[in-house]
């Protein structure tokens, strides 16, 4: 008997290190320290001396179910861009900048290409975010996964210098709302999708013209990474008052939570666009309308609350980041809380 025999391949794990070498180091920053391998990540602080109140901020999240789709469709190489999206846009929402990433992939068996593959997905959000994956973990379950199962979880540290925090206390009656457009379901909501829609190949490369795509293509599509836009802002001179990433919970939960005591979000519900994906689940699945802005983002990764006078520079600097921006709503005294009409 051996390890091997008991379900864990040592070796799978040496060539899935090898594989994935090439990708994290193109996602190195001058201040990562040391090489891959190593039994932890080092990274030089000694940049953020010059900020006069450095404030570390952290964020962990993964995928959900939405690794079935990937599983079905036997594509890895984007589902790492949502598990990294889901960390620093966290870290975006308070004004900070995403530093450094760690991923941690369980699964039933340790296919090295596969797992390579993931890892890839993992550096192109890293790259996309700016920020260095210094490590990370793949830990083989026989016994507890089916063996070409998976998941997918990270963890990301930024830093904000304490000035440009972003709570929410500074939100005040008569502000404006600004989102940044989705790409579509993102990664939350598909424990509900995959009840709507049928979770099998012929399904999901079925092509829809509303859609443009096949469904797979349409629920596959990565999450928004928002930190250059959130960079652009703040380059632009705009000070965002209040952020909330829209994710599990919707509009209902995630809005609340940027809000001071007192202030309810109004958000017109015909001020953007909504990804056609989210019109076949609703049709498909017999979903009211709250449920809907109750579990999905409906269109919007990211709602900000700004000066009305930077309305302006905030969405140009939004677009120039290569997002699309909306005017949605506005701030107006009541019970904290959003109002969606």
């Amino acid at each position: 008997m051996d390890y091997k025999t008991a379900g864990v391949d040592i070796e799978a794990g040496y060539k899935s290190v090898e594989l994935m070498k090439g990708y994290v180091k193109e996602t190195m920053r001058p201040e990562v320290l040391g090489s891959l391998g190593g039994f932890s990540g080092a990274f030089s602080l000694k940049d953020i001396k010059n900020m006069d109140d450095p404030v570390l901020l952290s964020g962990t999240d993964g995928c959900g179910t939405k690794v079935k789709v990937a599983f079905v469709m036997d594509k890895h190489d984007t589902i790492g861009i949502d598990a990294v999206a889901m960390c620093v846009n966290d870290v975006a929402c308070a004004g900070g900048e995403p530093l450094f990433f760690l991923d941690y992939i369980a699964c039933g068996k340790n296919y090295p290409e596969k797992i390579a593959s993931i890892v890839k997905g993992v550096a192109e959000g890293c790259k996309m975010s700016e920020c260095a994956l210094v490590g990370g973990e793949t830990a083989e379950h026989p016994g507890l996964m089916e063996e070409d199962e998976y998941d997918l979880a990270g963890f990301s540290v930024g830093v904000v210098d304490k000035k440009d925090l972003i709570d929410g206390h500074e939100i005040a009656e008569g502000d404006a709302l600004v989102g940044i457009a989705s790409s579509g379901v993102h990664s939350n909501g598909f424990s509900l999708v995959r009840k709507v829609f049928d979770m099998t190949k012929e399904s999901l490369n079925t092509y829809y013209d509303e859609l443009g795509k096949t469904l797979g293509e349409a629920l596959i599509e990565p999450t928004r990474i928002y930190v250059k836009a959130m960079k652009a802002i703040k380059k632009a001179g705009v000070r965002v008052k209040g952020c909330s990433h829209i994710t599990g919970g919707g509009f209902y939960e995630n809005v609340p939570r940027m809000l001071p005591e007192g202030a309810n979000a109004v958000i017109k519900l015909d001020s953007f666009d909504k990804p056609p994906i989210f019109g076949m689940i609703q049709k498909n699945g017999k979903i009211e309308d709250k449920m809907m802005y109750n579990t999905f983002n409906m269109g919007l990764g990211m709602v900000l609350a700004v000066d009305k006078k930077d309305v302006e520079a905030t969405m140009k600097a939004i677009e120039e980041a290569g997002e699309k921006a909306f005017l949605v709503g506005h701030i107006e005294k009541g019970e904290k809380g959003v109002t969606l009409c």
